[in-house]
């Protein structure tokens, strides 16, 4: 069922019912309609689900870049570098 699986987007990125509803159906009551009983249409629930898995791939991929550089700024905090033939810790 689209509500359930929405709550769990909702808790899983804290994220308010009508932002979701705004961004995924440009619909800031949505969520709230689909508590109260609304059945979407076929499409617009196939497009939730799209935009829902669009938002968690993106999201997983920016937490990778994020984990990246934290990575790299720890990995050059501890280099040593070299200038004209004298090492320095950085």
């Amino acid at each position: 069922m689209l509500l359930r699986k929405v709550e769990k987007f909702l808790a899983r990125h804290d994220m308010p019912a009508t932002k979701f509803g705004r961004l995924a159906a440009h619909d800031p009551r949505f969520v709230l309609d689909l508590r109260m009983g609304r059945m979407p249409r076929a499409k617009t629930e196939a497009r939730t689900l799209r935009w829902m898995a669009e938002y968690e791939e993106q999201t997983l991929d920016l937490q990778a870049a994020v984990a990246g550089q934290a990575a790299l700024a720890a990995h050059m905090a501890h280099a040593s570098f070299e200038t004209k033939g004298f090492s320095y810790a950085a």
